[in-house]
């Protein structure tokens, strides 16, 4: 089955701003009942009963969707791929040229404060494998054409290989044949912008794990399909294709746009190959979530959307992670981080101004120690709203509603501390319950309007990715389809480092499988 034909997507009957009665129309509109059994035919295992509520202690304008993909422009010039980035030794005849040693082991910097051991990233060795003319004939053939996936032919030196080709089987054609084709599939697999080019991302892909070099190469020397080799590795999502057909349409003239769109398909190489049959997705710099789930019994995707509001450029920037989601809370309490409680003195008015607390939902309490504790309690104006997800992670960022709905009027939506604000979160929450706990309708509805705490542990977790992409296609709010490629602002500033990494020669691939920069805790809505 082609990816075409297996990455459909229905479409969805428009739901109010909040959706609580609107749900069940709009799932009916797809076919899909609104009741535990819809999680059942989707795929899921979500149709179980739903866990005991753990109870307390004691429609604004839409943004425009994106600029045409044709539309790219960029401010300042931007570098261009290399070609022929590491030029091919030069051997005497009848030899193998040498191929560049591995660089020395190098320690990151360090990931939190509360990391007892920083561990070195060492260079990945590829396994050495007998190999026919034949076989090293196809690898090279698949070399030159690698630049179809968004990858350099250059970089897997196929002027080394055909000189090793045209000395013959042996010792030396299978060093070099195995080390190209490693270099291949890591490439194909994981990506290959080096990690600390790739800035803070924290999401680590399994596929390493899932789909080792030795035996994708054993696997590919047994069946001769090296031409099947890059379709085996790339990504299967929808926006993968369409960017690989934008890359084989653009003009090579335009080589800041062939630059971003490479950019774009290689992140896609950074998260798992197989997202799973049911998961949550937000890019980013689109200010856009999406729950997607498989729909088993149609053969189809489904995907319900919501605007967001991300972190502010610098510190409190959204990181890209991939978590999994394990509970959803309605009616949340918010534990007021010190750097307000103490920074901003909020934890001294609380204490001295009992009313006024009160008034704004607060309590708070002091410690033997003196240290002031402040929560606010469950109501409209928490700062998490009525829904919060609870997808444990060591930055403390999660998805939750706000009282500040406002902000989601603007174009630009990057105003949090880190964590997503969601518009449609109530929304959201009733959906993931409903998926994820087999919770009714009625029942996640009842919940949220009694206006009292209320945790629901998911029976049946799943995936959440925090991306970063600055060309996708975007999912129509109304219809649910996706819509052609677009353009989207790197508010971050989160391209050039990965372009900058393509115009350089291709570095050694090492042990380290995400960001090594600091993990800053953003537990703040606000």
């Amino acid at each position: 089955m082609t990816v075409s034909k297996r990455l459909k997507v229905g479409g969805m009957a428009r739901t109010a701003a909040l959706g609580m009665s609107a749900i069940p129309l709009g799932m009916v509109a797809m076919g899909l009942p609104a009741s535990p059994a819809w999680a059942q035919a989707a795929g899921t295992d979500a149709a179980q009963p739903a866990p005991a509520a753990t109870p307390a202690p004691a429609k604004p304008a839409r943004r425009p969707i994106g600029d045409p993909i044709g539309d790219i422009t960029r401010s300042g010039p931007a570098p261009a791929p290399s070609a022929s980035a590491t030029p091919a030794p030069v051997a005497a005849p009848g030899t193998v040229p040498p191929l560049p040693a591995a660089p020395p082991s190098v320690a990151p910097v360090g990931m939190a404060a509360s990391a007892p051991v920083t561990p070195v990233e060492v260079p990945i060795t590829e396994p050495v494998m007998a190999w026919t003319l034949d076989d090293a004939r196809a690898l090279l053939s698949t070399i030159e054409f690698i630049g179809k996936e968004g990858l350099l032919p250059a970089d897997y030196k196929p002027a080394a290989l055909r000189q090793a080709i045209a000395v013959g089987e042996g010792p030396a054609l299978d060093e070099l044949a195995s080390r190209l084709c490693g270099w291949l599939i890591e490439d194909l697999r994981d990506g290959r912008t080096p990690v600390p080019a790739r800035v803070q991302w924290f999401a680590i892909d399994p596929d390493r794990d899932a789909m080792p070099t030795d035996q994708i190469m054993a696997e590919t020397l047994a069946s001769h399909d090296f031409a099947g080799l890059p379709l085996r590795l790339a990504p299967t999502h929808p926006d993968y294709v369409a960017l690989k057909e934008k890359l084989a349409q653009t003009p090579r003239a335009n080589a800041a746009q062939i630059a971003l769109i490479r950019t774009n398909m290689d992140r896609w190489r950074w998260l798992p190959q197989d997202l799973g049959k049911a998961y949550m997705f937000s890019n980013v710099p689109e200010f856009q979530v999406r729950l997607t789930v498989h729909n088993m019994t149609k053969g189809t995707w489904w995907n319900w959307t919501s605007a967001t509001v991300v972190g502010k450029p610098g510190k409190t920037a959204t990181p890209q992670l991939a978590e999994t989601v394990k509970a959803v809370v309605f009616n949340p309490t918010w534990t007021v981080p010190q750097s307000i409680v103490v920074g901003e003195g909020l934890g001294a008015k609380v204490m001295g101004n009992p009313r006024w607390a009160a008034a704004n939902g607060y309590k708070g309490t002091r410690s033997a120690d003196g240290t002031i504790t402040v929560v606010q309690q469950p109501g409209p104006n928490n700062a998490l709203g009525m829904m919060k997800i609870d997808m444990p992670n060591p930055h403390a960022i999660y998805f939750h509603d706000t009282p500040a709905k406002e902000f989601f009027k603007a174009e630009v939506r990057a105003f949090s501390h880190g964590c997503v604000r969601t518009e449609k979160a109530v929304e959201l929450g009733m959906l993931i319950s409903m998926l994820g706990a087999g919770v009714k309708t009625e029942d996640a509805r009842a919940m949220h309007q009694s206006g009292v705490y209320t945790k629901v542990p998911l029976t049946k977790t799943f995936p959440v990715y925090i991306t970063y992409f600055t060309i996708a296609a975007p999912i129509d709010q109304t219809t649910g389809q996706f819509g052609p490629l677009a353009k989207f602002a790197d508010i971050y500033g989160r391209d050039k480092p990965v372009i900058d990494s393509f115009a350089a020669p291709r570095q050694l691939k090492t042990t380290q499988r995400a960001s090594d920069e600091a993990v800053i805790q953003l537990d703040n809505p606000l």
